[in-house]
């Protein structure tokens, strides 16, 4: 699987064994920074990473900063990208399943590295459902994004 991961400064010392430990499941990483713990923005990486997601460059994405927080909120703000913000493994794997979540947030403060694998492997193992009510939903999320930009090309 292709893999589009960034952190900002805060998420910096978790990126990098995730990086590696993605690479030896036999993932495709392309890391889209920050390559040094120097303060930098969430949303500058978000909007890299989430960019590859768009784009088809990355199946999935991985953020990693302090809390997951502020990189959750910046991928959402994206359209076209569906972010959860995963501390646990039943949502590690039941974002994509019934929602069909394109990014992975992870907070380095909150989580450790052995935690963040296993959480990483049930996000990257997990597939979306093809039951229809899941399917509806999702579709609905994407008809919400649409309208707004409909309304925002008006304004």
């Amino acid at each position: 699987m292709k893999i589009a991961i960034g952190g900002d400064h805060a998420g910096f010392p978790l990126k990098g064994p995730v990086v590696e430990q993605l690479r030896s499941w036999g993932h495709e990483v392309t890391d889209h920074g920050t390559h040094t713990p120097d303060p930098v923005d969430f949303p500058d990486i978000a909007q890299k990473v989430c960019d590859a997601v768009r784009r088809g460059q990355a199946d999935r994405g991985i953020m990693v900063c302090g809390t997951g927080v502020g990189a959750a909120i910046a991928a959402n703000k994206i359209p076209g990208i569906r972010a959860a913000l995963c501390h646990d493994i039943y949502s590690a794997h039941q974002c994509v399943e019934h929602d069909d979540v394109n990014v992975m947030c992870l907070g380095a403060q909150i989580v450790g590295d052995a935690l963040a694998y296993e959480l990483i492997r049930a996000f990257l193992d997990a597939r979306f459902s093809t039951e229809e009510h899941f399917r509806r939903r999702v579709r609905k999320l994407a008809e919400m994004e649409e309208r707004f930009a409909q309304e925002m090309s008006r304004a």
